[in-house]
């Protein structure tokens, strides 16, 4: 019985003839065949069209991001117009490089499949080069500092060095990758480096030997007043096991205090530097803060466990950066401890570096951090408590081997040897920048002593003699150890 609506006339209906129930299924599945047939067409069609068809189809399963049309259009212009064949792939790894570097932020970096299994390799286990971590900033790659008896170190390698050329090639506009994938290289090969020191002064050539720089950051020995002298050269993954060996070995000779030394320090892993600032905080007091865009900072506490119980200092130069300034900074405002030395480098971001699929990595900067204080010391670096400067001659520009300085020769070099040499203790005369007899005479001086062929010439092996001899001079000294360790020694008396 058919029903309808309570206000519909309900005149006679016609007779239906009824149908056998099996006809009835038989054109519903039909029907329902039809359907699945036209779905099938059109997705073939479709198919068809995305394979064989114009290249505007492709645009079919494209997201829309109107502000990558600019993009699109160039690299289709440069693939099907530029005059030589170009790889899809150089061209999407400039594009990403061309992003990174419009940010203009110097620790931002892409590297490509190579350069990030060297950059992984640099930061946990040893490898094979000169030793020194370098940034680019503002077009030129600079030295931050040269790794603790490291082939750059031994080569006369300053914080603040410009590398103008690598074997003759110029590197302005490289990236800090790009840099290091000429700089390093198998163990016993040469690299020659033109470096700047200074703004006035001339490019000079440096040869240095590779090595394998070693997984060792940790280096620790006792006066003969029971302070110990610590010097963290970098923060690896085994830097904090390392160190808690090292102040065992100390507490077994009597350890009464310590100076902790993180000039010349580049920096490394965060975990490292938080990990070795808790040794030195109380439980609960902040070690930084972080702070991503647009977010509250996040802090991060001191936890319990081991602490060290004898009085600490800390040592500081412009060559610490990064993680080091992350220690200072924690020890400084949250562990009462006296920082030595020099204003330090003043890096106060934070990078996060993502892996790729094709095993490229994006590295670029994610955060600031602040000190407990909430601080910011980005291109400020932090101040010592006690300033304490390097003297004159740890800074001299480092002396050109392949350049002979003799009697008559006048230039900036031989002014540099005159001071290098008076600082050895030897009389060069008026330090002028002009070789006279004097000047000779005192070549001859100390090549003797050094057991070198005497002639009052300086190059080749006395060069290197002389640069050695200096860096030497300069550890034995060392007026910032030497404050640091008497004020530290008054502390734990």
């Amino acid at each position: 019985m058919d029903e309808k609506r309570p206000d519909e006339n309900q005149g006679q209906i016609p007779p239906v003839e009824e149908t056998p129930s099996h006809f009835i299924r038989m054109k519903t599945f039909s029907f329902i065949m039809l359907v699945f047939t036209v779905i099938l067409l059109t997705a073939g069609v479709t198919v068809f069209a995305l394979t064989f068809g114009d290249e505007k189809a492709v645009v079919v399963n494209s997201p829309e991001r109107s502000e990558f049309d600019k993009l699109y259009s160039a690299y289709d212009q440069i693939e099907n117009e530029y005059y030589e064949d170009v790889e899809s792939e150089t061209l999407v790894n400039g594009a990403i490089n061309g992003m990174i570097e419009a940010l203009g932020d110097p620790y931002s970096d892409y590297m490509n499949e190579k350069e990030a299994a060297q950059f992984i390799e640099g930061i946990s286990s040893s490898f094979e080069g000169i030793g020194a971590e370098i940034q680019e900033r503002n077009g030129y790659v600079g030295i931050v500092s040269p790794i603790k008896n490291s082939p750059a170190e031994k080569a006369g390698i300053l914080p603040n060095d410009l590398i103008i050329e690598v074997d003759g090639k110029s590197i302005q506009g490289f990236s800090s990758s790009e840099a290091v994938m000429l700089i390093r290289g198998e163990k016993g090969t040469k690299v020659t480096l033109t470096i700047r020191r200074g703004e006035n002064s001339q490019p000079i050539e440096i040869e240095i030997v590779r090595d394998e720089i070693p997984i060792e950051t940790v280096y620790a020995e006792m006066n003969d007043d029971k302070v110990a002298h610590i010097q963290i050269t970098s923060f690896s993954e085994k830097t904090y096991d390392e160190l808690i060996a090292a102040i065992e070995d100390m507490e077994k000779q009597g350890m009464k205090a310590m100076v902790l030394d993180v000039r010349q320090n580049p920096g490394g892993l965060l975990k490292s530097a938080l990990d070795i600032s808790n040794l030195f905080i109380e439980e609960g007091k902040t070690l930084f803060e972080v702070q991503a865009k647009g977010q509250e900072p996040e802090v991060y506490k001191a936890t319990g466990g081991e602490k060290v119980e004898v009085p600490v200092t800390l040592l500081i130069d412009g060559g610490s950066a990064s993680a080091s300034e992350i220690l200072a900074g924690a020890v400084s405002e949250s562990g009462n401890v006296q920082l030595v030395g020099e204003k330090t480098f003043g890096k106060g971001t934070v990078q996060t570096a993502n892996d790729m699929k094709d095993g490229s990595n994006l590295k670029f900067t994610t955060a600031k951090w602040l000190t407990p204080d909430g601080n910011w010391i980005h291109e400020k670096g932090i101040e010592p408590d006690i300033k304490v400067d390097y003297p004159e001659y740890a800074s001299l520009p480092a002396l050109d081997p392949s350049i002979e300085l003799k009697d008559g020769t006048i230039s900036d070099q031989v002014q540099a040897a005159e001071k290098m040499l008076k600082a050895l203790g030897y009389e060069v005369g008026k330090v002028d920048g002009v070789f006279e007899e004097q000047m000779e005479e005192a070549v001859k001086s100390f090549q003797e002593d050094e057991k070198l062929k005497v002639n009052g010439v300086l190059t080749g092996d006395s060069t290197y003699a002389v640069m050695t001899a200096l860096r030497e001079k300069i550890e034995k000294d060392d007026p910032m150890l030497h404050e640091a360790e008497k004020f530290i020694l008054k502390e734990a008396e």
